[in-house]
């Protein structure tokens, strides 16, 4: 499906850490559609959405290979861009996450940031994990069934 068509009249999208990084840290495989997604939720009134659970699965990596570079760009990112809202983890998304583990049996992570998702107003999960479109409580894109659209062509 081509990315325009995959968002449109969504308003607000959660962005799964998967995709995060493949943006962040430049995944060759991934970044023309991140970067599309990313053009999107900055010229297109989308909203990118994001859970506090993101930072604790981006960060390890560059603490401990002492990359404070890359750890303050994930946080300015996720904490301080126009593109994200970052979300905690609330009572209200711990309910709803135990829910949806009893509905899909997701794992906790996975459950946190889908909750997070339908509490925040998201109408549509961007993932690269297939195993989640089984969730049919919110439009699931899975990154590797998404087409970048044909170039504008210039008259």
């Amino acid at each position: 499906m081509k990315i325009s068509i995959a968002f449109n009249k969504i308003k607000r999208v959660y962005v799964d850490t998967s995709p995060l990084i493949y943006y962040v840290e430049q995944n060759p495989a991934y970044l023309a559609r991140m970067d599309a997604i990313v053009n999107l939720l900055q010229t297109v009134p989308i909203q990118g959405v994001c859970s506090t659970i993101t930072l604790a699965e981006v960060l390890p990596i560059p603490l401990r290979t002492g990359n404070t570079s890359l750890a303050r760009l994930y946080k300015t990112i996720l904490l301080n861009s126009r593109e994200f809202l970052t979300f905690p983890v609330t009572s209200v998304v711990a309910e709803g996450a135990a829910d949806l583990r009893a509905s899909y049996g997701l794992k906790t992570p996975d459950a946190l940031h889908l909750a997070t998702a339908l509490s925040s107003g998201c109408d549509a999960f961007l993932t690269n994990d297939l195993g989640l479109k089984r969730v049919t409580k919110i439009k699931v894109l899975v990154l590797d069934e998404l087409e970048l659209d044909p170039p504008k062509s210039t008259p």
